[in-house]
Formats: C-alpha cells, sequence, structure tokens
C-alpha cells in the first residue's frame, strides 16, 4: 500500500488530516478513546503546566485489548496526581461518534464555565474536530493537542507514515477514505483551521 503514495500526495494527505491547533490556556481537554496511554500521560503533564483545569476522558471497551479506554486512561491520570474533581468520563461509547454522544453532557459543562474545549487525539484524527462540530455546534470553536500512535511497533508520524510500513499507511488512509463519505452523508461537518482555532 505504501509504495503507490508519493511524497506530494502524501503530503497533501498530512497537510489535511494534521490538526494539531494548541490552545489558550486553560482549556478543557477531551481525550478520543484509544487503548494507548500517551495522550493520558500528555494530559497528565498538561495539568501539572496549569494548562488544564477540567478533563473529559471517553471509550468504552477496546476492540483490540478489551480495556476500557476511559477507566484506563482516568487510572493513569490518577496515578499522576491529577485530582479525581477535575476529570469526568464516559466509558460506553466505541466510535469517535459515540465519543462525542456519550460526553455531550460533560462538555456542556466545560463550555458553561467558559472554557475552550481541546480535542487530545491522533493528529491525523481530523474526524474528532469535525464530529465535535456535527455534534457541538453551539462551541464557537475547537482547539487540538496531537500525539503520534505506535502499532505493531510502528510509530504512525507526519514525516513518513507513507514509507514506514503498510500498518502506518492503512491508519492515515483510512481517515482520508472515510471523511469524504461520511461528510457527504451528513454525519460530519467540515471545520476550517481559522485564527488557530477549528471553525
Amino acid at each position: 500500500m505504501n509504495h503507490e503514495i508519493n511524497i506530494e500526495e502524501a503530503a497533501l494527505i498530512t497537510t489535511y488530516l494534521d490538526v494539531e491547533a494548541p490552545p489558550p490556556a486553560p482549556s478543557a481537554h477531551v481525550i478520543f478513546g484509544t487503548n494507548q496511554a500517551t495522550p493520558a500521560e500528555l494530559v497528565a503533564n498538561r495539568y501539572h503546566q496549569g494548562l488544564v483545569p477540567f478533563i473529559v476522558l471517553t471509550g468504552g471497551v477496546n476492540r483490540h485489548t478489551g480495556i476500557l479506554e476511559a477507566v484506563e486512561h482516568c487510572n493513569i491520570l490518577l496515578q499522576h496526581d491529577v485530582p479525581e474533581a477535575v476529570i469526568r468520563f464516559e466509558a460506553s461509547s466505541t466510535t469517535t461518534r459515540g465519543n462525542v454522544q456519550q460526553a455531550l453532557p460533560f462538555l456542556h459543562e466545560a463550555l458553561q464555565a467558559g472554557l475552550p474545549l481541546t480535542a487530545v487525539c491522533k493528529w491525523y484524527h481530523r474526524r474528532a474536530l469535525q464530529q465535535l462540530r456535527a455534534l457541538l455546534p453551539e462551541a464557537p470553536c475547537f482547539y487540538a493537542v496531537t500525539w503520534e500512535p505506535t502499532y505493531d511497533g510502528v510509530l504512525v508520524t507526519r514525516a513518513n507514515w507513507w514509507r514506514t510500513s503498510s500498518v502506518a499507511a492503512r491508519s492515515v488512509l483510512k481517515e482520508w477514505r472515510v471523511i469524504p463519505e461520511r461528510l457527504a452523508a451528513g454525519s460530519l461537518k467540515e471545520v476550517e483551521l481559522v485564527d488557530g482555532a477549528w471553525r
């Protein structure tokens, strides 16, 4: 699969999918479901820098490992001395849409507290922002703090996802393929980066 992607195509795909948009401080951080520990560790570090007063965790049973994603992330946060009082979570969703749907009460709580929303997701998970926009139209904008996942021992980076392995290429190209279909179906809403925020 990766031999089919040339450097120009890879650059186009990477530019479109990359959602990094650093938030102002403070902001509520929303961790999208995953079985990897990186996002929880990242948010714990940001909490201790005074950047994150409110954390929303999402994710039910992971289809690969069987762990409850949000519960696992909650445990990691608590182990890193993040107080339980700032954490909200839902542990029933198994899709990006479900992550947002099940977390809506907490997202509304953050907005009512005057906090901007920051998605914490894989760098190429543009659907996370598009799903937030579709299901939370009242939010003025969204930010994103991103991370690079590892699959089968391969780090999926912006610089070489299409050259590293078919596993990395498949992960990124899946996003590239499904987004147009879901935008056309109306389950996602397109977002645009304006003045450093997704609107």
